[in-house]
């Protein structure tokens, strides 16, 4: 734990101890933490951990449009590819947040690379071994981590036979974390589909053996379509309806596939629905979420919708609309990082709560800081 945070959490520590807290019960609900933003994109990451208490001290995105939307959330400029970042220039950490590239490890992104003739995964060079970035980070003496919290798309698991994530498993048990992965539905935080891995993994030479972490359970009661649309302007209906001319073209798409018992097509909703999976590609078409219409064709999300959809809260939108389906598509939903985090501040908390110190205390080899 960084120094300020050190002595946040002494004085929390005490104001438990002495009672002085009892009329503030959401001072001592965690600790205290810094964290570190990598492959930010346009801080999903960011937003679910500071709503838990942490403090984001570093951040990194290659991504110019990225950056500039996280620049005006934020009042921050990330800095560049974490390749050009010297870890000198890295500033001690509480957790490590990524949500590394996911292209190289989607079903999409992998038949892409293969009717290219490309490799893909952690045989792509420009994108597969961004990953060993992070444990470049995690390995470092100065820099390791109590906790690490990495995000990446479903197929992570399963692909190239497993033999992807095995590396990735293998990778951080190697520098000694306990690692927990689960698979997270954002439907039940959010209106949409959108399945996603989450992996936590824990600094045994801090938290021991047998690290007592859980994921969350989702809440009951999921939302509907409904709750994120808007009703628009006539310039916006003129400008997110289908033309007549598209709005045929998919229906006979769909219609062709139907034929040979594909499930290929469009996706049309209402305010009572849930959605397909938001990807980056719906700049293009807009054809996997389509709102329905009486009396008309279909019409896509708004920008602003897309953004409710995946869960961030408003902010002013500097990109154009083709940029902003790519942000929110690539992005993760902060009310799922915020429950996950949850999780693992209860285990901070509870490891703090019983540790001689008061502290997490990163051992290193010249001992304890």
């Amino acid at each position: 734990m960084t120094h300020v945070a050190q002595e946040r959490a002494s004085h929390a520590l005490h104001e438990r101890s002495t009672g002085s807290a009892a009329s503030h019960p959401s001072r001592v609900r965690s600790v205290p933490f810094t964290f570190i933003d990598l492959f930010a994109g346009i801080g999903g990451m960011r937003f679910g951990l500071e709503r838990v208490g942490g403090e984001c001290i570093f951040s990194s995105e290659w991504d110019r449009f990225a950056k500039q939307t996280y620049e005006k959330w934020f009042d921050e400029e990330p800095k560049g590819d974490i390749y050009g970042v010297e870890l000198k220039d890295i500033p001690e950490h509480d957790i490590l947040a990524a949500g590394f590239p996911c292209q190289p490890f989607s079903i999409a992104g992998v038949s892409k690379k293969n009717a290219l003739g490309r490799q893909h995964g952690f045989l792509d060079l420009a994108q597969g071994t961004l990953f060993f970035r992070i444990l470049e980070i995690i390995a470092d003496k100065r820099l390791r981590p109590p906790v690490v919290l990495l995000e990446n798309v479903k197929n992570l698991k399963s692909h190239d036979g497993g033999r992807t994530w095995k590396v990735i498993r293998g990778s951080l048990e190697d520098l000694d974390y306990a690692v927990f992965p689960d698979v997270i539905n954002a439907i039940h935080w959010v209106p949409q589909n959108r399945e996603r891995v989450f992996i936590v993994g824990f600094d045994k030479d801090v938290f021991g053996e047998g690290v007592d972490f859980h994921f969350p359970k989702p809440p009951s009661r999921r939302p509907k379509l409904g709750a994120i649309l808007e009703k628009l302007t006539p310039e916006e209906e003129r400008k997110y309806v289908l033309s007549d001319h598209l709005w045929t073209y998919l229906k006979d798409y769909k219609a062709k596939h139907a034929a040979k018992g594909n499930g290929f097509g469009f996706g049309l909703v209402g305010p009572e629905d849930t959605t397909r999976t938001l990807s980056a590609r719906y700049h293009k078409d807009g054809s996997e979420i389509l709102v329905r219409r009486e009396g008309g064709n279909p019409r896509r999300l708004t920008p602003r919708e897309t953004q409710r959809l995946m869960g961030f809260p408003k902010r002013p939108i500097v990109v154009s609309d083709t940029q902003a389906y790519r942000q929110f598509g690539n992005a993760v939903v902060p009310q799922v990082v915020e429950a996950v985090g949850r999780e693992i501040i209860q285990t901070m908390t509870a490891h703090v709560l019983n540790s001689d110190t008061g502290c997490l205390i990163k051992k290193r080899s010249g001992g304890p800081r």
